[in-house]
């Protein structure tokens, strides 16, 4: 299976999602949360579903660090949609697909 999701790092964030020239919707997650295996199949739906739309990708607040801090993520899965360099849209633990279409479409076109 193909997947269009996009591993970040602390080192790369700036160029990958803040500079990014569509939004960017980043998943928060460790290999040891139990939630966030559970949310990773709506992950790569949303990637398949917004190829082209929106960038998804993924940081491993195991690994990496200082971005999950900046931005005060104390709990995942977290999720933020980012766009132009800011946060528009911050959704914390686990979610129904639709509703975090929902907090995405309006950030769309």
């Amino acid at each position: 299976m193909s997947t269009s999701t996009i591993d970040v790092t602390d080192a790369n964030w700036e160029a990958d999602v803040l500079q990014s020239d569509m939004p960017v919707f980043v998943d928060f997650w460790a290999p040891w949360c139990g939630p966030c295996k559970a949310m990773l199949p709506y992950v790569e739906k949303l990637a398949e579903e917004y190829e082209g739309k929106i960038k998804v990708v993924k940081l491993n607040t195991q690994e990496n660090q200082q971005v999950p801090a900046n931005y005060g993520i104390v709990s995942i899965p977290t999720f933020l949609l980012i766009k132009g360099g800011e946060v528009q849209e911050t959704i914390v633990g686990s979610q129904p697909l639709q509703a975090i279409k929902a907090k995405i479409d309006p950030h769309l076109g």
